[in-house]
């Protein structure tokens, strides 16, 4: 039987001395951590939690999130991460839809859980649990039940495969966030896949500093998991600290998204020694500019990896031994999966020909959490349809073009928005690019540019509009305008979220 919660069980058994978990000053064995959960787990028991009953979490990275992912794993929970960025009316609909039996929450959050709370009746007043400081009144503290809880053992519950593990809710880049349903068993081969495609194994260091809430992070958290290796969690990513982590602790496995490899490149403390320790560097969350994927193979030219992946459970990764043969593809599918590429009319496309990515495998979720028409929608004879543009070569390697939803359509031709993104992060003052379809009295739509700069940069908008203009590969793709920005707006998986990017272009503009 795969059960997520046996492999704690199995690593504190088995090696109870070695080190487990590393969170700031706090480095912990499986014989501690284990205690700790099993102290969560009884709290949980004793406000009511019981097996198939769901747990919702909103907190930022920290020891206390790990122990309630490992306590809901033990119980036999549900769980479901949830954003801290979430505002009001968001996390409302979230709860209402994911009806939990109890939600952990970050005190920082206060006002903004405060005022959910009458809207969110599966959740009983004692439930709210405060982390990290004061709730509101009558709300349980996390740390104080803990300390009130024994540590007795307690059974893994005795889940089927089929049983909830966890409720991951969508991005919602392009509309209302759907709950993506993520079994036990699906969970189990996710520990298992990418351990083995990512070579993890139990002397592995594996350092993570993105969100836990992001179904990214369990691509390496999972195997660390099954593997009973080192697993370092830091409570924020800062590039500069984040290098002297992999130095420090002699990490091995990392993952990181695009922005945050931007970051890395810039960071005044980068060098080839400093990440000698590392087997893998993994980016996904969101394409990797061309030009920065050359400058990591340059440091790391045995271990770079990018991963193109959707929450539903289609996966393809680019493996570092064929990196540099194939820099501007995603690899190919996972063991077990299937992949195409379909016109519009559902119609299978012959390499080289783009169309919409259709996948399927093992880590294929049976469906939206009480959403059966957007299910059928999505997954069709058991394939699932992605919504992104690609194509595949002669040797079955995937190409990412762009999503279907960013396609820019100017005088009835088709502009990739990714096409303009490649050229754009290839000028030496820009850090950052985001490219989205701005309206146009005489050809619909025309491409915006929005940049951020490396730091200590100054360029004219006009310049740098021309330089990309000047280097694109036909007229019709030349952008409009470009707008310097201090940051993209992001999601917690660090997605570009272009919808916003054009809404606060078109007020600006309005204004």
């Amino acid at each position: 039987m795969l059960r997520i919660g046996d492999l704690l069980e199995h690593w504190a058994d088995h090696r109870p001395d070695a080190l487990a978990l590393v969170c700031g000053a706090q480095r912990l064995s499986w014989r501690e951590l284990r205690r700790r959960v099993h102290c969560c787990a009884n709290a949980l028991r004793a406000l009511g939690l019981r097996q198939g009953d769901r747990l919702a979490v909103l907190l930022p990275n920290g020891v206390e999130l790990i122990e309630l992912y490992r306590a809901a794993a033990t119980l036999g929970l549900g769980l479901v991460p949830l954003s801290p960025l979430l505002q009001p009316a968001g996390l409302a609909a979230l709860l209402r839809d994911a009806r939990p039996a109890a939600l952990a929450w970050h005190a920082s959050l206060r006002a903004v859980v405060d005022a959910v709370r009458a809207e969110v009746p599966s959740i009983p007043v004692p439930n709210w649990i405060a982390v990290g400081g004061d709730g509101g009144p009558g709300d349980p503290r996390y740390h104080e039940l803990l300390a009130a809880a024994p540590a007795d053992p307690v059974a893994v519950a005795a889940v089927d495969e089929q049983d909830l593990c966890h409720l991951m809710y969508s991005s919602g880049t392009t509309g209302l966030p759907k709950g993506i349903v993520l079994t036990q068993r699906i969970r189990a081969l996710y520990a298992l896949l990418f351990a083995t495609t990512f070579r993890i194994d139990g002397d592995s260091v594996v350092l993570h500093a993105g969100s836990l809430v992001f179904n990214g992070a369990f691509v390496t958290l999972l195997p660390a998991w099954l593997q009973g290796c080192t697993y370092v969690l830091q409570e924020r990513f800062d590039a500069v600290a984040y290098l002297d982590a992999v130095r420090r602790e002699r990490a091995t496995h990392v993952m990181l998204v695009p922005s945050q490899i931007a970051a890395l490149l810039q960071a005044p403390n980068l060098d080839r020694a400093g990440l000698a320790s590392l087997r893998m560097l993994c980016s996904l969350g969101a394409p990797l500019p061309l030009e920065h994927k050359r400058a990591l193979l340059r440091l790391l030219p045995d271990a770079v990896y990018e991963l193109y992946g959707l929450t539903e459970g289609f996966v393809t990764v680019l493996d570092a031994r064929d990196a540099a043969a194939h820099p501007d593809s995603v690899g190919v599918p996972l063991p077990w999966s299937g992949l195409r590429i379909v016109g519009p009319d559902g119609t299978l496309l012959p390499p080289g020909e783009v169309g919409e990515i259709v996948g399927h495998g093992p880590l294929l979720t049976p469906g939206y959490y009480g959403r059966p028409e957007l299910t059928a929608q999505a997954i069709v004879d058991g394939w699932l349809h992605s919504g992104d543009l690609g194509y595949v070569d002669d040797l079955g390697y995937l190409h990412l073009v762009d999503r279907a939803k960013d396609l820019i359509i100017s005088g009835g031709v088709n502009i990739y928005p990714r096409d303009i993104e490649e050229v754009a992060a290839g000028h030496p003052q820009v850090r950052e690019v985001a490219v989205f379809g701005a309206p146009d009295p005489e050809w619909g739509e025309r491409p915006v540019a929005a940049l951020v700069l490396r730091d200590g940069a100054e360029a004219a908008v006009d310049a740098l509009r021309d330089w990309i203009n000047a280097r694109l590969a036909a007229r019709y793709q030349r952008v409009r305008e470009v707008v310097v920005l201090d940051a993209l707006p992001r999601n917690i998986a660090g997605k570009t979220l272009k919808r916003e990017l054009r809404e606060r272009y078109l007020a600006a503009r309005a204004g």
